[in-house]
């Protein structure tokens, strides 16, 4: 693994804040499977996987610009 990769929220794929995307991209996964992910978690009442995708928005950074 890079040891200077990163994780960023994403601009160009985001659909509410990028953190879906931005992690996908980290992970090297669909971003349909993240975001399926954290669906599924918050209607199966895994109340915790808001309070991740909340902190996550708060705390990840917006990819720089290129």
């Amino acid at each position: 693994m890079d040891s200077s990769k990163k994780i960023y929220r994403s601009e160009k794929d985001k659909v509410i804040a990028g953190v879906c995307a931005g992690l996908a991209e980290y992970l090297n996964v669909d971003v349909t499977l993240v975001r399926l992910v954290f669906l599924a978690g918050a209607f199966l009442g895994f109340s915790s996987t808001i309070w991740i995708y909340l902190a996550m928005w708060l705390i990840v950074p917006v990819e720089p610009s290129k």
